[in-house]
């Protein structure tokens, strides 16, 4: 009998850990009372440029785990680790006041960033105002440049580093009023204290440039930082390829104007 509860305790033990590694979770941080800190950051910041590009499998790389259904808008989405175990204790914190976070996109691949923007590119999915750009916009660059408003080209964009999301609702208008403008307020008030930072805000003197404003989406910054400063030394117009409409890249001043184009306060 012991011999038996032996063997049936580890074939247990054995299954457990077969289903880890097929459901790759991440493990609940208690919310200790602060927030998570760049000393939760992997010491390795040797990042390479397929890593900021987007061109690996999140599903497939150790810093990355799925997240949670009750904290996102949809299933199967991915995030870094330390990113995750931020925005969960920002999430309880925020619960606690009666505000309640919903991720709605995290980490996308360049693949996926492709799908996004050729199907802008090419009319299959209308842009803001229900315009078909194959038509309103024949000319390449200006074409770009009314995709540039909201989403990014494959490989520049910020999902591809595990480190932004974007929370709720893609509308500005939402957060204008009620739990919309009630959730904002609080992120305002609260995220950066757990790290965050709203990339995308309103333009002006000292964010001419970029993506329109976008009160959706914030970056955590203790990684982020670093990831922008590396693509700022190795990113180049000239490696924004591989999907239709690339050669505009150099024409829009894609890394200057959009990558590097964000708020100066999540620098």
């Amino acid at each position: 009998m012991v011999l038996l509860g032996t063997l049936l305790q580890s074939l247990l033990g054995a299954l457990m850990l077969a289903v880890g590694l097929v459901l790759p979770g991440c493990e609940h941080v208690p919310d200790s009372g602060s927030a998570a800190t760049a000393d939760t950051v992997r010491t390795d910041t040797t990042f390479s440029k397929e890593y900021l590009m987007g061109r690996f499998d999140p599903a497939k790389h150790p810093d990355f785990c799925l997240i949670d259904p009750g904290h996102a808008g949809s299933e199967g989405m991915y995030l870094r680790r330390d990113v995750y175990d931020a925005f969960r204790q920002m999430h309880d914190a925020a619960l606690r006041d009666g505000v309640k976070l919903r991720i709605v996109s995290a980490t996308r691949t360049f693949s996926r960033q492709k799908a996004i923007w050729e199907n802008k590119w090419n009319g299959k999915t209308l842009v803001e105002g229900g315009v078909d750009l194959t038509k309103a916009e024949p000319d390449p660059v200006r074409r770009a440049l009314r995709i540039l408003r909201f989403s990014s080209m494959p490989g520049t964009s910020r999902h591809h580093w595990g480190t932004d999301i974007d929370l709720n609702s893609l509308e500005n208008e939402w957060f204008a009023s009620g739990e919309g403008l009630r959730l904002y307020q609080w992120l305002q008030r609260h995220a950066g204290t757990f790290g965050f930072c709203q990339t995308y805000t309103e333009k002006g003197a000292d964010r001419p440039f970029g993506y329109e404003e976008e009160k959706w989406h914030w970056s955590w910054t203790p990684l982020s930082s670093t990831l922008t400063r590396l693509a700022s030394e190795t990113l180049k117009d000239q490696d924004i390829r591989g999907f239709q409409g690339d050669m505009t890249a150099d024409s829009v001043r894609m890394v200057e104007r959009y990558v590097l184009g964000i708020n100066p306060a999540c620098r």
